[in-house]
């Protein structure tokens, strides 16, 4: 499976972004696709994820500012981040799960600064 992450980029905080990744190659075989970030010298940290049946789950930072959404028909998962603040600022990478292996695309920067 192969991921392609785009939407990243500079915003004012309380703004709004989307951020989407298309996965390709053996995309039937996916159980999960999400969302994680992170910060240089800081780990990799969960921001949000989403399962085959659609059944969320966020980060408990991001919660009732950030929505996941995943369209089948287009092998794509969307991050629409919304109220966005300073410390969102992250390299936000997305991932598909195929029966426990991860993979990974490349990452996209988003930067929430005034």
């Amino acid at each position: 499976v192969q991921l392609q992450a785009s939407g990243g980029g500079l915003v004012q905080p309380g703004e709004s972004l989307r951020l989407s990744c298309a996965a390709s190659g053996s995309t039937a075989r996916i159980n999960v696709m999400g969302w994680y970030r992170q910060v240089p010298g800081k780990q990799r940290e969960l921001v949000a994820l989403v399962t085959n049946g659609g059944s969320p789950n966020y980060a408990d930072s991001v919660k009732g500012r950030f929505t996941i959404s995943r369209d089948d028909a287009k092998n794509t998962v969307y991050l629409l981040m919304s109220r966005l603040r300073p410390e969102d600022t992250a390299i936000y990478y997305c991932t598909a799960v195929i029966w426990g292996s991860s993979y990974w695309g490349q990452g996209t920067l988003v930067t929430v600064s005034s």
